[in-house]
């Protein structure tokens, strides 16, 4: 295994540690045998918060220009994940594990290492260990042959006491070559807002014919003793807009669960279930609050390749706040329930009940019902309610008037 490294140039200031320290670009290559695999070019900047003898410290630590090639960079292969390490420091790297579903290929895996005993970059510490964080929620996806480039910043969160930003990245996995493809997949960010007007006169929208109500599949993921730790019950329906020939097409898909193959891994604070089958993947991301005791779904990834398609479409968005429920609890929703995920894809979700953390006995826990199910039980309550009120005001006013018209026949 052999490596390149190369300095970009300085792309601002941080005031870290009391001293002025450049943000440098550092471009890695993973090479097996006389072929690259894996080329990046990436900035990043980590803060982090570690404790001292009287409470906690934050520092933020640049990846620097010196950063090399570390141990455990890999190709991968027979089963092994692709895998860059950007080592640095006293003991600290930045780690990306790639994967790949003959679509896209994406940043599975995102681990951050430091060392609490570098005085240097860490002063009154007050523990010596080397911490290791990892999130499987990075935005990072391309389409495999093409760069994957994105000069905006995002955040990727390591627990609550460190964030990872990345900026300014262009990489590739999986190369046939040494040289980064000309083609490019751009980050949603760095993508203008407005789009300017066709040269050509627009055509509308093709009118989808919409399915009937999709199939409730059931999904299960286990840890690593077997034990059952994300559970979910649900019908999906994909919506998807794209462009084929000149033309917009909205296209609706079910998911169809027999043709669906599940998997998925759960942590402490994040649980993934991803579906693959029928020219689809789809993966759902769950995050635990661990203050609030509140999970909720944080992100969607979705990669296809469907009939009028002629190119993979991707859509990946991983600042959601759907399916909330309360940790040992699960969610529950037999209404129709509309996830936008982007503005060119959206899921519908029917008959939902999903539980992704404290699974006991692989059974649901009691439900947190959604609000459109509570105001849909609310309104016959209220007709109910309404009646009764009614006959009771018409019982009364005839018992009135019946106590009335007696009064005119008294004895006397």
């Amino acid at each position: 295994m052999s490596h390149k490294l190369l300095s970009g140039f300085a792309i601002g200031f941080l005031f870290v540690l009391g001293w002025m320290t450049a943000a440098q670009a550092v471009t890695l290559e993973v090479e097996e045998g006389n072929s690259t695999c894996i080329k990046a070019e990436i900035s990043a900047n980590f803060t982090i918060t570690y404790p001292i003898s009287n409470g906690t410290k934050t520092v933020v630590v640049p990846l620097p220009g010196s950063a090399v090639l570390g141990n455990g960079s890999s190709c991968g292969g027979a089963g092994v994940s692709p895998d860059l390490v950007a080592s640095f420091g006293e003991g600290h790297s930045l780690g990306l594990v790639f994967a790949s579903d003959n679509l896209i290929y994406r940043v599975a895996n995102l681990t951050l290492s430091y060392n609490l005993s570098d005085t240097k970059t860490f002063p009154q510490s007050s523990s010596k260990e080397i911490m290791v964080l990892t999130s499987n929620t990075s935005q990072i996806s391309a389409k495999l042959n093409t760069t994957y480039k994105c000069v905006s910043s995002s955040s990727v969160n390591l627990g609550s006491s460190v964030t990872v930003t990345l900026f300014d990245i262009h990489l590739q996995a999986y190369m046939p070559s040494s040289n980064l493809s000309t083609n490019e997949t751009v980050c949603s960010a760095d993508l203008p807002s407005t789009t300017a007007a066709p040269t050509t006169t627009p055509v509308a929208p093709t009118t989808p014919a919409v399915p009937t109500k999709p199939e409730p599949g059931n999904y299960n993921v286990t840890n690593s003793n077997g034990t059952v730790c994300l559970l979910a019950k649900m019908g999906l329906q994909l919506n998807a807009t794209f462009l084929s020939q000149n033309k917009t097409i909205v296209s609706i898909r079910n998911v169809q669960p027999n043709v669906m193959s599940f998997s998925g891994t759960c942590e402490s604070t994040t649980a993934t279930l991803q579906l693959t089958g029928d020219f689809t993947n789809l993966t759902f991301t769950f995050t635990l609050n661990s203050t609030s005791k509140m999970y909720q779904l944080s992100a969607v990834n979705m990669s296809a390749k469907w009939e009028d398609m002629t190119a993979v479409f991707i859509a990946s968005n991983s600042s959601l706040q759907y399916l909330q429920g309360t940790l040992g609890r699960s969610y529950m929703c037999s209404v129709e329930e509309v996830l936008p995920v982007v503005s060119t894809f959206s899921i519908n979700t029917f008959d939902v009940q999903v539980q992704p953390f404290n699974v006991s006995n692989n059974k649901f826990g009691p439900a947190d019902v959604c609000r459109m199910q509570k105001d849909n039980m609310l309104v016959p309550i209220i007709v109910g309610a309404s009646l009764a009120g009614l006959v009771l005001i018409v019982l009364i006013a005839y018992l009135i008037g019946r106590k009335r018209s007696h009064a005119g026949y008294q004895t006397i």
